[in-house]
């Protein structure tokens, strides 16, 4: 039967061209925008997906710019620990070369004076946008380093704690803690040396042998033997007791004794506070120096102490200096281990980001390949559609030929 009012080819074939046209219109725009997913409608989860993720990759580029900062910032601070470690270690042979008698030791003392200048002025330089890590004015620093999320969605901060190294020479205070055998103090109160002969050299160090406490909680005493040295730090216990003496020297015998050195035998001598007996049996000459730290001093404190005019002077001032380059080589490899591990984290943020750019890629990018030739289809598709059409539109007016 056939109908003027109802053209059912032609309704079949207009739902067919605009069925091919939207799916045009979809094509174009994946061209246009190079994405398959561009908006929610178009898929409601994978766009929601890609969204947490660019936000993401938005977050490590910010953090990757932390890690850069904080980089920077630490590799000031290892670069200023090396230079004082190399200016200390230019200290140490003018010390060295006072210990002879037949030299100008003031002119000695001049020039280690000027060295002492130079790395206060190190010290004070060493700052990065106004953070420095090396002259005691901060305990620490945090740098951003991640992003984590959980499975349920929760985004937490995790940050690298850098540890700053005190290598300020302010506040350092003397304190004459040490004797020496027969109650002759040592030339310079805050420091000792002994010198052990082989095969029964003894000697004896006496700490903190004037009446009362000397101590004071975070006070430091070091002793350097054969090399090797070890300390004790005060606790607030120590410092209220009335044998702070005694808790210092025990704990620094047991620290010598842990060290192992052949033929060296400590003795602790109970009716002498403080009274710490150094026998040297062994085959070869040791040499003992003993420093102290205030807690209030920088971690180059004792540098202050430092005076090479005098041959007493020049002898403390060798077990001095021991300790500083000791303190700065500390800092230094402190430094270089998590500026490492900082280079470590920006490499990974770095390659991580441009994992999740990936992923986004993979989820919502168009195929370009693909758009192409499906281009291609649906133009023929709605050329045949329309022709299609235009047939159906005729198709009643052959019913006119039944009433001619």
């Amino acid at each position: 039967m056939s109908s003027i009012l109802t053209n059912n080819s032609a309704m079949v074939a207009l739902q067919t061209l605009q069925s091919i046209n939207k799916n045009l219109a979809g094509v174009q725009n994946e061209i246009s925008t190079g994405k398959r997913v561009s908006s929610a409608k178009d898929n409601s989860a994978v766009w929601a997906i890609s969204k947490v993720m660019e936000s993401d990759v938005k977050g490590f580029k910010a953090i990757s710019d932390s890690l850069s900062l904080g980089e920077s910032t630490v590799a000031v601070a290892r670069n200023a620990a090396e230079t004082v470690t190399d200016l200390l270690t230019q200290m140490k042979g003018k010390i060295v070369a006072a210990q002879e008698d037949n030299v100008d030791r003031s002119k000695i003392n001049a020039d280690v004076t000027a060295l002492k200048d130079q790395i206060n002025s190190v010290v004070s330089a060493a700052q990065f946008n106004g953070l420095n890590l090396v002259d005691g004015s901060v305990a620490s620093a945090s740098v951003l380093a991640s992003l984590d999320r959980d499975i349920s969605g929760n985004v937490t901060a995790s940050s690298i704690t850098v540890a700053a190294q005190d290598m300020s020479t302010g506040a350092y205070v003397a304190n004459d803690i040490f004797g020496r055998s027969g109650g002759i103090p040592s030339t310079n109160g805050d420091t000792v040396v002994l010198s052990l002969g082989n095969g029964g050299g003894t000697d004896q160090i006496t700490i903190n042998d004037s009446a009362g406490s000397a101590f004071a909680a975070g006070d430091k005493v070091s002793m350097s033997v054969g090399g090797q040295t070890v300390s004790y730090t005060v606790t607030a216990d120590d410092a209220a007791a009335t044998t702070t003496s005694d808790i210092v020297a025990v704990a620094m015998k047991e620290k010598i004794d842990s060290l192992g050195i052949a033929g060296l035998t400590v003795d602790y001598d109970s009716g002498s506070p403080g009274g710490l007996s150094f026998t040297n049996a062994g085959g070869t000459d040791l040499t003992v120096t003993g420093q102290f730290t205030n807690a209030g001093s920088g971690g180059l404190g004792a540098m202050a102490g430092i005076d090479v005019s005098t041959a007493g002077g020049a002898t403390s001032a060798l077990a001095a200096v021991e300790s500083l380059i000791g303190t700065a080589i500390d800092a230094a490899a402190s430094f270089g281990s998590v500026e490492g591990r900082i280079s470590i984290q920006a490499d990974f943020v770095s390659g991580l980001t441009d994992s999740l750019k990936s992923g986004i890629g993979a989820m919502v990018d168009a195929d370009m390949e693909e758009a192409s030739a499906r281009l291609q289809a649906l133009q023929v598709q709605q050329q045949l559609g329309v022709q299609s059409l235009s047939i159906a539109n005729q198709a009643p007016q052959s019913i006119l030929s039944l009433f001619r």
